[in-house]
């Protein structure tokens, strides 16, 4: 656990040593308030509710995540630092959960900066926190989903633009799946049990559940094993990657 709480506090504080936390925060802020007032119509709709604001998470990650994690692997690939980083007492296990948590921690903290948006609907009306909280979980826990996977795939390369394409690709995927643009091409042909499989890797479907205020031990469940999976992954990516 030190081992892997010093990797936490070094890339923390790697983040706020350059200007890439606050870029990422204030562009987080803006186009959050921007989406929510005036895409969402947050005003307009007359109800007091979040649902404009965690409408476009998904969207704001899928651009938003990768940019943060194309970083985690493939810059230290491409300095070398990967291999200083793993002669010091920490195990490759330790490295990858450290950078990860680190990662997820500091989005988390993006995410509780959005908290005037909170005020802000309790003093325009009577809002449903419990379901507003819950949002805000769900939110944290589909950034963390995205964040494993652009962990993964920035370990696939030193080239941190490869590794924000192939992570925003893939996100896409897991965001789309359970669309009817997606389902409607295997509609006809595949059986229904696969159909089922593939809504169900939706990130959408069950960031909407947990949104409404309904937090399923099956969607908990869900995010847990797609962090678990692909942190998995990333470790496997690494240990094949030594000897390049």
């Amino acid at each position: 656990m030190q081992a892997m709480t010093n990797v936490l506090r070094r890339e923390l504080a790697g983040y706020f040593a350059t200007p890439v936390a606050y870029v990422f925060i204030v562009i987080f802020l803006m186009a959050a308030s921007a989406l929510t007032f005036y895409l969402g119509g947050f005003y307009e709709r007359g109800i007091a509710d979040l649902e404009p604001f965690f409408r476009f998470h998904p969207w704001l990650y899928l651009f938003l995540v990768p940019a943060i994690s194309m970083r985690l692997w493939a810059e230290e690939r491409k300095t070398g630092t990967v291999e200083l980083l793993l002669t010091l007492p920490v195990t490759l296990q330790q490295a990858v959960l450290g950078k990860f948590l680190a990662a997820w921690l500091f989005v988390g903290l993006a995410l509780l900066l959005t908290f005037p948006v909170w005020i802000t609907v309790n003093l325009l009306g009577d809002p449903d926190n419990g379901s507003i909280l819950a949002a805000y979980i769900g939110s944290w826990l589909m950034a963390g989903g995205f964040l494993a996977i652009g962990s993964c795939l920035s370990a696939l390369t030193r080239n941190q633009v490869v590794a924000f394409i192939l992570t925003v690709v893939v996100c896409f995927l897991f965001l789309v799946s359970g669309l009817p643009l997606v389902l409607n091409f295997f509609k006809g042909w595949a059986p229904q049990v696969f159909l089922d499989g593939i809504s169900n890797l939706s990130f959408l479907s069950h960031f909407a559940a947990i949104s409404k205020g309904v937090i399923d031990l099956r969607d908990l469940v869900y995010f847990a094993l797609v962090m678990g999976f692909w942190l998995l992954a990333n470790i496997i990516v690494l240990e094949l990657k030594k000897a390049d």
